[in-house]
């Protein structure tokens, strides 16, 4: 292969890993339709009093400078906070009076960096399921709790108007033997006055989410809504100041408030990178999006991390005398299981957002976790899974490490070539192009099989930032598969050193100098610098990559060796049949 072709082929290779990278670290800014303005905030103090000790995440509000200024709403008056729970093998609900939703959900199976039972929304102030007319002011009041029966909690309150609210919480029968995080909720409006009720619309609380680990990716703290099947989203960065890419003018001011109009959403849900509380309403559609963010904490570095806490907008209704009107809700609470999310009915599978490599990441997740129900080892699953892949491959790897060596075999004539025609590139490319049709060798098979990596590679790695089923998932020094081996720091700067990136890089310079030489001095230079770029493309990533590549490697080394026992190909020109002249008439 020509200089100007292994050129394209790295820097198309470096642009698929500059892509990832930048989409990862700046996803594209999506500007609200109606955006609540941050200066000037008139703050309005929490009434209610609370029992669990949770710090508000947010208790200020700001007035839109679009909308009118509203009277606010009095305060709700102070209550003792009650609360009770349902929970099954898998989830615990910790429901509340105040505001009537969940407070948190405890999930036992899966562990805090502390190694305590894993809380989400805990961080929040509002519960998810609450409902609010301004969720950026939430008047969370006292709902009553009302006897029902068994694995259910109801509460009630009465409204203005004769209107009576009910909510009704269950948790459905367990359809499987594990993985049950799917809560249901049932509100119930009930005009029981003289004269008709209008709603004109109202926000639930879809709760918060916040990093769990110091090396979660801040990106995955996010709102998510689906439309037509189709995830979108909006993360913590989005609330930053927004500037001009190069030129750094400020495209927009900070915001405090994320608002949208999302006609006709599914559902809508936040999240961190490996967890999720996720709300589909069954009986009507979404009609807003909104979130707000809120520091979360300090990480390793002294870095403010941030939550999200978000609400969902419901259209209004109307209610004749003695009506009622009841919408269901389907809640899942838990971690981003791909298996589980797939066997709901409401597309909430995208949340996972696998995005360009959705169909490579399904299968290898999918093949993964089934390797896993035979060996009860995810490590073990990885390095089985590299190598059914590299058996697929491996015929057409073989075929490639032959034109490599037959390219090899040509490299003293290819020589010759580039000294004789050294002052007529045209012709001297012309000529090379000739030698390789005479001696029957294809100088882009030996690349092929990097190519068909390119895609397992970049789905491996997509699938890999939400695979929930790596937390805690060990192998020899490795205590957590979803994050980078370090087994200590250095000294007086605190990089980390993390074992698997580097015996990555040492079997790719390994590979590289066992693999057969075309004569082309560019294309050895710039494979010289594939460790350096993998490196630092893995350096600080779930060690599961590194250990999926690494053993890639070595079976490729092996290959190599297999190959190289064989006789080196004999250069021969291939007979080409002469072309028939056609009759003429």
């Amino acid at each position: 292969m020509d200089r100007q072709a292994w050129i394209a082929i790295v820097l198309s290779v470096l642009g698929l890993i500059a892509w990832q990278v930048y989409t990862l670290q700046h996803p594209t800014p999506r500007l609200p339709a109606t955006a609540a303005a941050s200066a000037s905030p008139t703050t309005t103090a929490t009434a209610s009093s609370t029992a669990n000790g949770a710090t508000p995440a947010a208790t200020a509000s700001a007035t839109p400078p679009n909308e009118p200024a509203a009277t606010p709403a009095p305060a709700p008056v102070a209550f003792t906070e009650k609360t009770t729970a349902l929970r099954n093998a898998d989830l615990e609900l910790l429901l509340t009076n105040r505001g009537g939703g969940i407070a948190e959900a405890v999930l036992p199976h899966h562990k805090n960096e502390a190694n305590q039972p894993l809380k989400l929304n805990a961080r929040s102030d509002v519960p998810i399921g609450a409902i609010m007319d301004k969720p950026a002011d939430p008047q969370l009041a006292e709902f009553t709790i009302v006897p029902a029966a068994a694995g259910t909690v109801q509460f009630e309150r009465a409204l203005p108007k004769g209107v009576t609210l009910r909510k009704k919480f269950t948790l459905p029968a367990p359809p499987n033997q594990k993985d049950n995080y799917v809560a249901q909720m049932e509100v119930d409006f009930q005009n029981r006055g003289a004269a008709p009720y209008t709603n004109p619309g109202y926000f639930v609380a879809l709760g918060s989410a916040a990093p769990i680990h110091r090396n979660d990716m801040p990106n995955y703290t996010r709102l998510t809504w689906c439309i037509n099947g189709k995830a979108k989203y909006t993360d913590v960065s989005w609330f930053d100041a927004q500037f001009y890419p190069l030129i750094g003018k400020e495209k927009r001011p900070a915001k405090e408030y994320f608002d949208e109009a999302v006609a006709n959403a599914e559902w809508l849900g936040v999240s961190n990178q490996f967890f999720v509380t996720l709300i589909t309403p069954l009986d009507t559609q979404a009609t807003r999006a909104w979130a707000t963010r809120f520091e979360a904490g300090k990480n390793e570095k002294g870095k403010t991390e941030y939550g999200i806490e978000g609400a969902m907008g419901l259209p209004g209704f109307e209610l004749k005398p003695g009506e009622t009107k009841t919408l269901k809700f389907q809640l899942y609470v838990g971690p981003k299981l791909y298996h589980r999310l797939a066997e709901l009915t409401h597309d909430e599978a995208e949340i996972m957002d696998f995005g360009l490599w959705k169909l490579v990441s399904e299968a290898l997740l999918n093949a993964m976790n089934l390797i896993h129900g035979f060996v009860g080892n995810y490590a073990i699953a990885i390095l089985i899974l590299t190598a059914i892949i590299k058996l697929i491959l491996w015929p057409l790897q073989t075929k490639a490490n032959k034109s490599m060596r037959r390219m090899s075999a040509l490299a003293p004539k290819m020589q010759e070539l580039k000294e004789k025609f050294k002052d007529d590139p045209t012709k001297m490319n012309a000529e090379v192009m000739k030698l390789y049709k005479d001696y029957g060798v294809n100088p882009v098979s030996g690349c092929l099989p990097m190519m068909i990596q390119v895609p397992i590679f970049f789905g491996l790695f997509t699938m890999l930032r939400q695979a929930v089923e790596l937390r805690n998932a060990s192998f020899l020094w490795v205590h957590d598969l979803s994050q980078p081996d370090t087994v200590a720091y250095l000294p007086g700067i605190g990089w980390p050193i993390n074992i698997l990136p580097l015996i990555m890089a040492a079997t790719n310079l390994w590979l590289i100098r066992i693999t057969p030489k075309s004569g082309d001095a560019t294309q050895q230079k710039v494979m010289m610098f594939m460790p350096l770029i993998f490196v630092v493309f893995c350096y600080n990533f779930a060690a599961a990559l590194s250990l999926y590549y690494t053993t890639q490697n070595l079976f490729t080394i092996l290959q190599l060796y297999q190959n190289r026992n064989q006789p080196m190909p004999k250069l021969e020109k291939v007979n080409r049949p002469a072309k028939r002249k056609g009759n003429r008439r």
